[in-house]
């Protein structure tokens, strides 16, 4: 699948990454974010082609235009959070503008910090169908 615009991966395995990824579905009236789990062969083919790591899967990972993906153009951490509310637009925006308001430093500070225990306090991923059939276009995997 080659789908135009913004694509986020995010740990396929982290309950806490699944139920976010299922609330910006539901923000993404519209339909511009795809996903992909880092686990998989499309995340894992970006990481390798620009020297990310292959095997962090606490950072998620923010591609702006994924017909452009040969450009090292992705946001990390919350500089991709704000990306991904950003790309869905409406209400999600306005979130993604307010989190801006707070540095970087910080931001990342706190996502390292629920990175760090976010399997001890929402377990694996226990995985579900989705609420909308329709929703799984709009996965690359």
């Amino acid at each position: 699948m080659d789908p135009a615009g913004p694509v986020l991966f995010f740990d396929g395995e982290c309950g806490l990454c699944n139920r976010l990824v299922r609330v910006l579905l539901q923000l993404d009236d519209e339909g511009r974010l795809h996903y992909a789990p880092l686990q998989g062969a499309s995340a894992q083919g970006y990481l390798r082609s620009h020297g990310l790591p292959t095997k962090d899967f606490d950072t998620l990972i923010f591609v702006p235009e994924w017909r452009d993906r040969a450009r090292p153009e992705y946001r990390v951490r919350t500089t991709g959070v704000i990306g991904a509310l950003r790309a869905i637009g409406g209400g999600a925006r306005v979130w993604g503008d307010v989190l801006a308001l707070v540095p970087a430093p910080l931001r990342d500070l706190g996502y390292k910090g629920v990175a760090r225990t976010r399997y001890a306090l929402f377990g694996p991923w226990k995985p579900l169908p989705l609420p909308r059939a329709e929703w799984q276009a709009r996965f690359l995997e």
